[in-house]
């Protein structure tokens, strides 16, 4: 038979796919930095119990969030530069994208509640000022990188992908893949809600919020959404070793904002826990994941 043998990982040394472009890795380590940095000082704000975004919120809760999620994903975005090829990379970029293009638009659409605009104290009048100058150049800068990723040439591995051949080094466990997609439609859907329709869904989450605070969220919740759905898209542990860390890592930032503001959160509501669950399964989902991985390449899966 005339069959050209399919190159895997363990035949090459580096997997099936296209190669990263490299305005995609600076991207990624450049928002890393800057989101450890505000993420860390809304975080600590937030858990000093002051409201210190952005734009005005009624609670600390709501930008404190915020600001974890960032602190949550910058040290993964920090490992896309050792990603062997994009499709390694793109559960984690994609929703990156998602987070800077979404948050940027809703800013906008928020104008008027910004700190500079409602005369917030110097320091935060002229930290939102930054932040629409910043947060508006890296998502032009995201949408160009995305741009450019795709424009690069597919390798004959790459084009093994396309063509649905690629070999896949430690696939999802059967069991995972209905929690995974009711993990990732809930977050999913619940971000949609939140940035379509702001005073509806808003009024649903366990605390105060406003309608900048909401779409804020939404846009983050949407990003998850995507990845974790992505991750079934990919079905294999190998291809989303970097998301598998941020969700993990995201989730714990997360439980320490809330643990902290839980005065602050109806728990005895049905958003309160839907809330808890689908912060516990991001948990699940990077904890899991990792393991099932390790094991996978222990037992000589990974090549």
């Amino acid at each position: 038979m005339n069959r050209t043998p399919q190159t895997t990982a363990t035949d090459a040394g580096t997997p099936d796919g296209r190669e990263v472009s490299p305005a995609v890795v600076l991207l990624s380590g450049v928002v890393g930095g800057i989101g450890f940095a505000v993420g860390g000082l809304l975080t600590a704000a937030s858990l000093a119990g002051h409201a210190a975004g952005a734009w005005v919120s009624p609670e600390a809760l709501s930008p404190g969030l915020l600001g974890a999620a960032m602190v949550g994903v910058a040290p993964a975005l920090f490992t896309v530069g050792r990603a062997r090829v994009w499709e390694e990379a793109r559960c984690l970029v994609l929703p990156l994208v998602i987070v800077l293009v979404g948050l940027f638009v809703v800013t906008l659409l928020n104008a008027g509640s910004l700190q500079a605009v409602r005369g917030g104290p110097l320091f935060l009048a002229l930290f939102s000022l930054g932040w629409v100058a910043v947060l508006g150049a890296l998502a032009l800068a995201a949408l160009g990188c995305l741009v450019a990723q795709y424009r690069r040439p597919a390798a004959a591995r790459g084009r093994a992908v396309d063509e649905g051949e690629r070999r896949r080094v430690a696939p999802l466990p059967a069991w995972s893949k209905p929690l995974l997609a009711v993990l990732g439609s809930g977050w999913l859907g619940i971000g949609a809600g939140l940035v379509c329709f702001p005073a509806f869904w808003g009024a649903l989450l366990p605390w105060t919020t406003n309608r900048a605070d909401a779409q804020g969220l939404g846009v983050w919740a949407l990003a998850l959404g995507v990845g974790v759905l992505g991750s079934l898209v990919e079905d294999d542990l190998d291809r989303i070793r970097p998301a598998l860390g941020a969700v993990a890592v995201i989730a714990l930032a997360l439980a320490l904002v809330l643990a902290v503001h839980a005065p602050a959160v109806d728990w005895t509501s049905g958003p309160g826990a839907s809330l808890l669950a689908l912060v516990a399964g991001l948990l699940g989902t990077g904890l899991s994941g990792r393991w099932l991985l390790a094991r996978a390449v222990r037992r000589g899966d990974g090549g």
